[in-house]
């Protein structure tokens, strides 16, 4: 099986959860607890993707300039600085640590 088989079958599985959620009853997806869910849901599937993204490689677990560059964005996020300006930072820091390595 090939990378394009993989791509195509999640394609069809995506697109048949899709329609089938077009099929769940309203009164169903307002509960609060549904909504609850589906929001702890989507944060935690995003903490994921950036902890894969940022810790992953080839050949595992892998520690680099991108660790920093979350860190600092993390605290400034915690700071409430605006988007941009975090991005810019954290792109910086990654950008130093790799030119000084």
């Amino acid at each position: 099986m090939t990378v394009w088989h993989i791509i195509l079958i999640a394609s069809i599985a995506v697109l048949a959860l899709k329609l089938v959620g077009f099929t769940v009853p309203a009164a169903w997806a307002e509960k609060p607890t549904a909504a609850r869910l589906a929001n702890l849901l989507t944060v935690s599937l995003l903490a994921a993707l950036i902890v894969v993204q940022t810790f992953g490689s080839a050949r595992g677990f892998d520690v680099d300039a991108r660790l920093p560059a979350v860190a600092v964005a993390a605290v400034l996020f915690a700071l409430r600085v605006p988007f941009i300006l975090v991005i810019i930072a954290a792109a910086l820091v990654a950008a130093g640590i790799r030119a000084l390595t």
